[in-house]
């Protein structure tokens, strides 16, 4: 759907719209004080998923854009301007959201990854629920690009027992792409929100890189790292290469088996 068509919709008047980075996935336009995001052809629920996992956030101490409506069509949301970086108050901002305790792991509804659908509902064991309902499903996907290195990853997967700390609220795509410093602080975007191990954020934000060490350092003051989740970081990055294997092709394929190999699979 058109962006003014979106405008309207959330009750806004018309403005100039301007493209915004962000949408390698869908599409995204500044709008005067707004932004608003639609898609060719999203599946379904996919920007509910979206207004849900913000509004999570949000309650969790997090700053995100505030939502002002969302349809299948697409979303309308609070624009933030631009500010100075500030590291040490993401960090902590993090460190916060990864105390934030669950009792489970999972989702009560489906979790997109970009518009890659995860199953929703809850599962205890730690273990299980990364191999079932995040990785396999993904393997499956992705399964006629992999060749050999899909087989190293499933025998990964039945032979590594991951360190668990306890079910946390993830922002679930933390790249630097979707950390934005704006005038009245660090917020998060573009999130894909679950209970799940801390670990999983920590491994993509090392993945491509773009958090210097003041804001390591920070965020280990705030919530030291055990070593034993510094080990599982690889184990964890398979899962975002995946989904890149299935939005972007093959490419990826190499950037994983060095994950693997570096992880002496």
């Amino acid at each position: 759907m058109r962006p003014e068509a979106l405008l309207a919709k959330a009750g806004l008047p018309a403005a100039a719209l301007e493209p915004l980075a962000g949408g390698d996935i869908g599409r995204v336009y500044r709008a005067g004080a707004w932004v608003v995001k639609t898609h060719p052809a999203p599946p379904p629920g996919l920007f509910a998923a979206e207004a849900a996992g913000l509004r999570a956030l949000a309650q969790a101490g997090v700053r995100v854009p505030r939502v002002r409506w969302v349809g299948a069509e697409g979303i309308v949301l609070e624009y933030l301007p631009p500010g100075r970086p500030d590291w040490p108050g993401l960090a902590a901002m993090l460190a916060r959201l990864h105390q934030h305790r669950g009792t489970a792991y999972g989702w009560d509804r489906t979790v997109y990854l970009g518009t890659f659908p995860l199953p929703a509902g809850f599962e205890r064991a730690w273990r299980t629920f990364w191999r079932e309902r995040r990785v396999h499903p993904l393997l499956e996907a992705t399964w006629g690009q992999l060749g050999e290195v899909g087989r190293r990853v499933e025998r990964w997967l039945e032979a590594f027992d991951p360190p668990a700390e306890g079910p946390v609220l993830l922002h679930g795509d933390l790249w630097s792409g979707n950390v934005h410093m704006s005038t009245v602080g660090p917020a998060l975007l573009d999130p894909s929100v679950w209970w799940g191990e801390r670990g999983v954020d920590l491994a993509m934000m090392q993945l491509f890189g773009g958090f210097p060490e003041a804001f390591w350092r920070a965020y280990r003051e705030h919530y030291p790292i055990p070593e034993a989740v510094e080990a599982a970081l690889p184990f964890y990055q398979v899962y975002y290469l995946l989904v890149h294997v299935y939005f972007f092709g093959a490419g990826y394929v190499g950037a994983l088996e060095r994950v693997l190999r570096r992880a002496g699979v």
